[in-house]
Parts: C-alpha cells; structure tokens; sequence
C-alpha cells in the first residue's frame, strides 16, 4: 500500500513544521527574566518582631507563585516613626510601592494625591462579599476606596490570672469602678508592683488605647451640628466617609466622655495603682510579662509573644462606665500611584491578602482577627479558636468596636489629645484644662 502514496510537497511539510513549531511554543513557558519581572517595595511596621517573620513567609509564598512580580518587605518603624519618612518619601517622588499602615493616615495621603484609588477593582472582584462589610468605613473616603484591611483586632484588658489570684481576687472587673478597686488590691510597693500599665506619651499609641473609655464614657470626637442642638448623642459613622470639611460634624474633644475618661485615669495614680511606660513605648510587655505589672492594655496581635513566653494570661474585655466600647485597630494596605504595570502587580499582592489563604494564615500565626468572612470559618482558624479561647473576647465585643474618624484632619485630633492625655498623665494639668487646651488649639488650626 505505501507504494500508492505520494512524497508530500516541500511547501507543505513546511507549513507542517511551522505549525508544530508555534505549538510547542505555546506550550512551552516564556523564560521569566531580569528585565520581565516587576519588583515592588512594601514598607511596614509590624511588631513585635515574630509577626514579622509571619510576614516575611507570606512575602516569599507570594514571591514563589508570583515569579513575575517580587515583593520586598522592608520594617521601617512604628507608626509614628514611619509618618515622617512616608512623607519625605512622597515629597521625594520615592514612595513605597505598597504602605502596610493605620488607615487614619488615609486622609492625609488623599492631601497628597499619592495614592491608586481601588474600588474599581474591588467592586469587580469576588473577594468583596467575603470581606468583613464592618470594615468597609475605615478604607473609604470621598466616594472612593483608598485601602483594603490587612488584618483587624481590637484593644481588650490583659492580665495576669497567677497575680489576681495570689492578690485574692476571683471576679474579673465588669466596670471602671471595679477596675479601679482590682487595680489597688493587684499593687503591691514592696514587691514593685502595680495594679496597670497605662501608655506614657502623645502619639497615636496613646490616643488608641485611650478612647475606649472616652467612648464607654459616652464621648464623641465628632458632634454633628444637629446633634448637638437636640442635645444629643452622635453616630460617629454618620459622616459617610466625607471629609470634615464636607461633614456636618464639629470636633469635639472636651467632651463630657473625654474628661470622665481622663479623670479616671487620672484616679487611677492618685491611687499608686499605676505605672507609667517609657515613653511612646505603651505597646511593649516587659513589665506585664516580668510579672509587674498585673494588666494592661493591648490586642490580639500580642497572642503570639504571649504563648512563646509560656506566661500566664488572660483577657478581659473593656470595662464599662455609660456603654461598651472598644477600639478597632488594625492595619489596612495601600496602593501608590506610579506606573500601570507596578499598579496592577500592587493590586495582584491586595488580591492575595485578601484570600481566605492569606488572612487564615495571618491570624493564626499573629493573632490577628480575620478580615475575610471564609478564614473565620476555616476549620484550622475554628481549631485555633478552640485552643486560644481568649480569641473569643476580641471577636465577641468587636460589635462594639468603634473606628477612629477617616479624614484629612484626624492626625491634627489625635497629635492634640495625645497632648492633652501626656499633659494628665505627668500631673502637669487637670483634665478639664489640658481638655479645654487641646479644643482651643484644634479650632485655631481647623478655622484656619
């Protein structure tokens, strides 16, 4: 039978040989070089240090499935520490291509016009029904998305139960007058021992840790002018995610809610029950887990430390005096503007944090709550919840969790607080004058 078949024209064997050519190179990977890969910079300041290396390990899991785009995680400061290099960095046109960063900086960023607006992405992607909707107010501004939450938690009352113990106490404070009484009977001057830890200092540390009282006092930052006329209590949500120059609100910071809150603290050493932190240094557990400390005020995040410790622990949640209260913290991730090719390799990084993968991972290895709905119901996160039960505090009163304003003005609010709060703290004032200061100061610099 061959011999009836006839040799194929040169043309087509050609052809052939094109088309088995152009086949194998589709299926064959274009080697990945120098000059094809985009490589990003995210600045950051995760602490205490083992979260950090949680962080690396997720950079390198990205960098490993992603080998057209490298990210780069570089620790550069606290928050406060980072403020004046973020701002030098834009003014230098050198800026981070990534920010990992409180998102009460977002309205200053916004100022500058140095950031990639995200919901047009977003509201495209899938991952916008699993994120936690609670979370939205603290990345938008303006009718825009400027951020997307890189991990989420909340300040709650840590302490020593082998100390409560020892000191007789078997009930766990409810409110700021037990609180007060646990605090005197858990100080102990012959044993350099005190009650609490309160954060010495002006900055952002400070005013965080502060305003849970401020809001279980029944304060407002922002009193809206209606409000205010009817004598009444205002949402702090209500503004929508406008500006303070495009709200209705007025900044209120001597409040009834901020002097009771104040004074209480102020109670407190009066009665020697405290000691103050180094300054701006309120976030360090040296003396909690030196056992000199019987509580203090943190988060979450710490849940790592704490167990590599092997300390004794626990976590109360935020005494009460009017209603409950606490502070959302937690940190979102920024996108600066740059090129179209740096931005979507950005955008390619959120979409990983974002994953049920990612924030599963995050939250068990820095005790970060979950921002993405599916990680909270991940069997390895419910089995982390089992064996760490004090996780339960910190979801259980995030009803309760109040975000500090998102506007171009909050940084002006809380650099006058902290003030105010310092002022207190070292008995240089009372909290009606250092309060009243602080107001006097903000209306010049707003009027302005």
């Amino acid at each position: 039978m061959y011999r009836f078949l006839k040799p194929l024209p040169s043309r087509l064997i050609g052809l052939c040989l094109v088309a088995c050519l152009v086949i194998l190179t589709g299926c064959t990977p274009f080697p990945v070089t120098a000059s094809s890969v985009t490589h990003l910079t995210l600045w950051h300041g995760v602490n205490p240090p083992p979260n950090r290396d949680v962080l690396q390990r997720l950079v390198e899991r990205f960098n490993q499935t992603h080998p057209r785009i490298q990210v780069e995680s570089l620790y550069v400061g606290q928050g406060d520490q980072q403020m004046p290099k973020i701002l030098a960095a834009i003014v230098g046109n050198a800026a981070p291509d990534l920010l990992w960063q409180a998102p009460m900086i977002t309205g200053q960023l916004v100022e500058l016009e140095a950031l990639y607006p995200l919901e047009t992405w977003l509201d495209a992607s899938p991952l916008k029904e699993q994120l936690d909707a609670s979370l939205l107010e603290s990345m938008q501004l303006e009718g825009h998305t400027w951020s997307i939450p890189f991990g989420t938690n909340n300040v709650g009352l840590f302490y020593r139960p082998s100390l409560f113990k020892a000191a007789g106490i078997t009930t766990l404070p409810k409110t700021w007058a037990e609180l007060r009484q646990v605090a005197k009977r858990l100080t102990i001057p012959a044993q350099n021992q005190h009650g609490i830890l309160l954060p010495l200092g002006k900055g952002e540390w400070t005013v965080f840790t502060w305003l849970p009282f401020m809001w279980s006092g029944g304060g407002e930052l922002l009193a809206e002018s209606d409000d205010l006329a009817n004598g009444a209590v205002p949402n702090s949500r209500r503004s929508g995610g406008k500006s303070l120059q495009q709200s209705d609100a007025s900044v209120q910071v001597a409040n009834a809610g901020a002097i009771a809150a104040l004074s209480f603290w102020q109670d407190l050493i009066t009665d020697g029950s405290v000691v103050l932190s180094s300054p701006e240094r309120g976030f360090e557990l040296d003396s909690f887990l030196a056992g000199k400390v019987a509580m203090q005020l943190t988060g979450p995040w710490t849940l790592a430390q704490l167990d590599a410790t092997k300390v004794d622990y626990g976590v109360i949640p935020m005494p009460t005096q009017v209603r409950q209260a606490t502070s959302t913290g937690g940190e979102n991730l920024f996108v600066f503007k740059s090129t179209p090719q740096r931005q979507q390799a950005a955008i390619a990084f959120a979409e990983y944090v974002l994953s049920e993968a990612f924030q599963t991972e995050w939250a068990l290895g820095t005790g970060y709550l979950p921002v993405n709905l599916r990680s909270r119901q991940n069997p390895a996160y419910l089995q982390y919840v089992a064996q760490q039960p004090v996780v339960n505090v910190f979801l259980d009163q995030a009803q309760y969790g109040r975000s500090r304003p998102i506007f171009p003005g909050y940084n002006r609010i809380s650099d006058s607080l902290g003030r105010a709060i310092e002022t207190v703290l070292l008995g240089k004032a009372s909290p009606e004058a250092a309060l009243a200061e602080a107001q006097q100061r903000l209306d010049l610099i707003l009027q302005r």
